[in-house]
């Protein structure tokens, strides 16, 4: 519900000349370039390498408010993987650090979008500061 309101009052912002800056947090991750480039009111903060699905996967597309926040989560579907500043989006998918730092910039996930640790505790305390309803998650190939 949460979502299509702010989905109305970003298009709405839009015909009256308001941008996807105006949402404070936004997150776009390009699957075809494997990053994650972070906005806050409309500037360029952060462009990070992600790792997303690999074959057999997939990384959905489409824009979301957060839905919730873990400074640590353990994934109960893989093997109670460790997932540090997880920031879900839609289901179990979420953006998350990653041990895995030799897998950034190429598909290798389950299907979450994950970042070095580092960079996802910044995005974390991004999204807490800007609050979920004003931060926006755009996943898109």
């Amino acid at each position: 519900m949460v979502q299509m309101l702010f989905s109305a009052v970003l298009a709405l912002g839009l015909l009256v000349g308001l941008s996807e800056a105006d949402a404070g947090v936004v997150a776009r991750v390009d699957l075809s370039a494997q990053t994650m480039t972070v906005s806050r009111d409309g500037t360029v903060l952060h462009r990070w390498p992600v790792s997303t699905a690999r074959a057999g996967y997939r990384t959905p597309t489409g824009s979301w408010t957060p839905k919730r926040l873990h400074r640590m989560w353990y994934s109960r579907k893989y093997d109670l993987s460790p997932m540090p500043y997880a920031v879900f989006y839609s289901g179990g998918y979420a953006v998350h650090g990653t041990g895995a730092v030799r897998s950034l910039g190429r598909p290798a996930s389950h299907g979450c979008v994950r970042l070095r640790t580092s960079n996802a505790r910044v995005f974390y305390a991004l999204v807490k500061d800007a609050g979920r309803a004003n931060t926006r998650i755009v996943i898109q190939r």
